[in-house]
């Protein structure tokens, strides 16, 4: 309105009225009004609005398929080229080299423990005596069965040996006699010969002879036979001897056995049994280890069981090792191996103790490797979510992974070095897009 009052009142000096002009012809004059400037608009600044709203939900909201995540949550690492130390590292567990288990031979009831858990045995040492009544009641019942059987068989070994003489003694006999019939038969075949007797006389002398000698030789004949067959009773004879008295040391050892002895040399460890309990046949009763000779048991995840084998070389606090055996049964997702001292082990090592030990599994060379974490756990390193260059998202990007340590991975394709990576575990993580926010 100001502007219109002005262009009303004021007018130029020269202007000059018209006398034809009408009265009140200068109060109707039409005056046109400024439009206001483009960005003051309201249609302009409605559709400015609604593109900063839609820009700013954008922004918020995530993309398909992606998942927003705090960066402070998780852990990021660098893919680079570097020495690779090929090494697994293990905790094992000292063990004897040699365990021999203590059993029970024969059955009974403590009667007397004659040394403690833990003590230092030798080969055959008693550790404990049992006792068992019935046992020594049957023992001696069996004794004297065997005994019986043996004098039977020293019997029959007494009899051959009197028949043998006997029939020695009938040859010897026989012997002597045809040699006086002999000696008779020459006199008096001297005396035929100068006429002093008849044939009659020489002739019975001449067939004593005979009989004699036919005599001796028939007993020397039934003398060879009888040899024979005795020599062959005489054999079966000692042969049952000898398992009557095998039986019967078997029968005294088995009250022998009623004291529990030390299999071998060594500490006696496990040797829990008491005065009066009862043990049965085949009980253990403790074990003796081999003190001063050691091993090392440990157990290893399922990941390296291709990569562990016999002969590989380990260290342990300045102490040598070879890996000597591997236990192929995976249980709750590892294995066994065992590791023996390639020298003397170190002094002051207990049964039980812990050792950490690096097992070398191959030579120290460059390779493009990435930080271990929680993403190998994911698909088992299969993807890995790579920052873009801006860090604002990381997208999943599949991977192959070859050998591990404790600090690194090797990386075999789908990164190259320099590239950033999520090391944290993603594998509730669904899709392929991570916001960092």
């Amino acid at each position: 309105m100001g502007d219109t009052v002005l262009m009303m009142t004021e007018q130029p000096a020269h202007a000059t009225v018209s006398p034809e002009a009408a009265p009140g012809a200068l109060m109707d004059r039409k005056v046109e009004r400024r439009r206001p400037p483009l960005w003051r608009r309201p249609m302009v600044l409605a559709i400015a609005g609604g593109a900063v709203a839609a820009l700013l939900l954008w922004r918020m909201l995530p993309a398909s398929g992606s998942t927003d995540i705090d960066a402070a949550q998780i852990e990021i690492g660098t893919a680079t080229r570097a020495p690779f130390a090929d090494y697994l590292p293990v905790r094992a567990t000292v063990a004897p080299k040699v365990t021999t288990l203590v059993g029970v031979l024969s059955g009974g009831q403590v009667e007397k423990l004659l040394v403690q858990d833990g003590a230092m045995v030798s080969a055959g040492q008693p550790l404990a005596v049992l006792a068992n009544p019935e046992l020594r009641l049957d023992v001696l019942t069996r004794e004297a069965q065997i005994a019986s059987q043996l004098g039977g068989v020293a019997g029959e070994n007494l009899g051959i040996e009197r028949n043998r003489i006997d029939r020695a003694g009938q040859v010897a006999q026989a012997n002597y006699d045809l040699i006086r019939a002999r000696r008779e038969l020459a006199i008096r075949q001297q005396l035929y010969d100068q006429g002093y007797l008849s044939d009659a006389g020489v002739r019975s002398y001449a067939e004593e002879a005979a009989y004699q000698q036919k005599r001796l030789a028939q007993l020397q004949s039934g003398s060879t036979r009888e040899a024979g067959i005795t020599a062959t009773q005489g054999a079966r004879l000692n042969d049952t001897r000898a398992r009557l008295e095998s039986n019967l040391a078997a029968v005294r050892a088995s009250l022998d056995a009623l004291t529990i002895r030390a299999p071998m040399g060594g500490r006696l460890t496990n040797f829990t049994i008491q005065p009066g309990q009862a043990l049965k046949p085949g009980d253990p009763a403790g074990q003796v280890d081999s003190e001063g000779s050691w091993k090392l048991t440990a157990d290893v995840d399922e990941y390296y069981l291709r990569r562990v084998a016999p002969g590989q070389k380990a260290v342990a606090e300045g102490a040598r090792l070879t890996v000597s055996k591997v236990l192929p049964a995976v249980k709750d997702g590892r294995f066994r191996t065992e590791l023996d001292f390639a020298g003397a082990p170190p002094a002051g090592l207990n049964r039980g103790q812990t050792v950490d030990i690096r097992i070398t599994l191959g030579s120290t060379a460059p390779a493009l490797v990435a930080p271990v974490g929680g993403w190998l756990e994911a698909g088992a390193g299969t993807s890995v979510f790579v920052l873009d260059a801006d860090g604002a998202h990381a997208r999943r990007r599949t991977v192959k992974t070859g050998r591990r340590n404790p600090e690194q991975v090797e990386i075999l394709s789908g990164l190259q070095p320099g590239e950033r990576i999520v090391t944290s575990n993603t594998s509730s993580i669904t899709g392929d897009i991570l916001n960092l926010r």
